[in-house]
């Protein structure tokens, strides 16, 4: 995966993050359907942590990247 795929997968994280926080703040909604946002949003902000990694190490090592 390219830098530019994973920086375009990472703000597409960070947008379903942010959307999930509005819903949750929001309130109005059942207690299963929080249960089941908070799961998400715990996967999705692991998610960006481990995208914010690979970009992280993909720009300290660019030797280590294959020409094209």
């Amino acid at each position: 995966m390219s830098i530019r795929e994973i920086a375009r997968e990472l703000y597409r994280v960070q947008k379903e993050i942010d959307r999930i926080e509005k819903t949750l703040e929001k309130g109005g909604i059942s207690e299963d359907e929080k249960e089941r946002l908070s799961i998400e949003l715990k996967k999705m902000k692991a998610e960006k942590d481990r995208l914010k990694n690979v970009l992280e190490g993909m720009k300290r090592h660019p030797d280590v990247r294959r020409p094209r």
